[in-house]
């Protein structure tokens, strides 16, 4: 009877797993998320990108644990969903700065509109005479490769005259360093500035430097790099640990760069092969290369993420009148194109594409391109109905 009893529960035991084997959802492929570490990290490397998770997915901010007055969001992860691209309700507000001169607005609030606040206080509101652009978050994936890209590399991809005469003439957003930042031992300055590479308009020189500021202009969060309240102006004492600052810039150099889907269609190779005759891969960099990194993942990696991290005049149809840096109004950094075939998953299924959003489709965001773009949005125009459908067949593959 007991040798019985125990050969029904091994039975039942493995019916069970069987039935939630067929039952649970299995775990997508890689290449259908955006979310993971790089590949060959070590075990206390592994550690601290689990802990930056943790902190820029799961911790939710509230007034008992410094959430500011004012603010845009509660948490990192609310803005980046599966580390993917933001959505409309996400869409931050920058203010305050029309040329190169700076930002006249640093008084009123500037540079971002905190839209929202705790009971008993007032959320900001756009100064008179101020001009503004929105900014939809980015996803995050890769972004550690990105940072590794040498000056030498970014400034031999520019042509600021445009000597080759393709129409193309890409710069860097060139800036002081926040006195926070080191300067990478490649850099290359320009009187004093350095090569900024993160944001619409490439206003963030590292991950340090995007960090500090998404905690301190999207939370309210005051760290030992930024003490400013955002509300009261005045500096007040840490919200957030540095250790924990420092575990979400390694979780997001150590996320892993996306990987391209069906590379070997015919359809989607003839697409790639559209993107570069009508000269999208003029800004739109294919292959980029890393330098060296004490991340061994990281170090001397070639990759893929279709940017030259630099300027483009992008026409007066995406001039909002607002900018960062040295950039111009008109002038926006270079998104990269890997993960765009994934962007729905984080934007409710749908596309919101360009700086604000405003392209509710990748090929209305290619006819939206002016300026240095228009030549390639001109030929896309010529191609046929089936070029058309190859050519963002091979972009939703990224």
């Amino acid at each position: 009877m007991k040798k019985f009893k125990i050969i029904t529960a091994i039975v039942l035991v493995i019916t069970s797993v069987v039935a939630c084997e067929k039952i649970l959802p299995g775990t997508p492929p890689g290449d259908e998320l955006l979310d993971g570490p790089v590949e060959g990290l070590s075990f206390e490397q592994n550690r601290q990108f689990l802990a930056g998770d943790v902190a820029f997915n799961d911790e939710i901010f509230t007034s008992q644990n410094g959430l500011g007055s004012i603010f845009v969001a509660t948490s990192c992860g609310s803005c980046h969903a599966g580390d993917g691209k933001g959505h409309p309700f996400t869409t931050l507000t920058r203010f305050g700065q029309t040329d190169s001169t700076g930002n006249q607005y640093l008084h009123l609030g500037g540079p971002q509109l905190q839209n929202r606040a705790l009971p008993g206080y007032t959320p900001e509101q756009i100064p008179a005479g101020a001009t503004f652009s929105k900014f939809t978050p980015p996803a995050n994936t890769g972004l550690g490769f990105l940072e590794l890209v040498s000056d030498a590399d970014i400034l031999a991809m520019a042509d600021p005259n445009d000597g080759n005469g393709d129409g193309i003439s890409g710069v860097p957003n060139y800036e002081y360093l926040p006195s926070f930042v080191s300067p990478f031992s490649n850099a290359i300055p320009r009187n004093g500035k350095y090569i900024h590479r993160f944001g619409k308009k490439a206003a963030a020189y590292n991950l340090l430097h995007q960090t500090v500021n998404a905690y301190n202009q999207d939370i309210g969060i005051t760290s030992t790099f930024q003490p400013k309240d955002v509300y009261s102006g005045l500096h007040i004492d840490p919200e957030v640990s540095d250790q924990t600052i420092h575990n979400v810039v390694f979780y997001l150099q150590t996320l892993k760069a996306p990987v391209q889907r069906n590379q070997n269609d015919a359809e989607v190779i003839q697409g790639k092969s559209l993107f570069i005759q009508t000269g999208c891969e003029s800004c739109h960099k294919q292959t980029l290369k890393t330098g060296t990194s004490p991340i061994s993942s990281l170090s001397n990696k070639t990759f893929h993420p279709y940017t030259d991290l630099l300027l483009h005049d992008m026409g007066p149809a995406l001039d909002d009148g607002y900018t960062e840096g040295s950039a111009k109004t008109s002038e926006w950094r270079t998104p990269p194109l890997w993960g765009l075939g994934l962007s729905p998953n984080s934007q409710g299924g749908q596309y919101f594409l360009l700086h604000d959003g405003r392209a509710k489709s990748i090929e209305e965001a290619i006819l939206l391109h002016g300026g240095e773009g228009q030549q390639s949005k001109e030929r896309f125009q010529q191609l046929s109905v089936q070029e058309k459908n190859s050519l963002i067949k091979f972009l939703k593959s990224l």
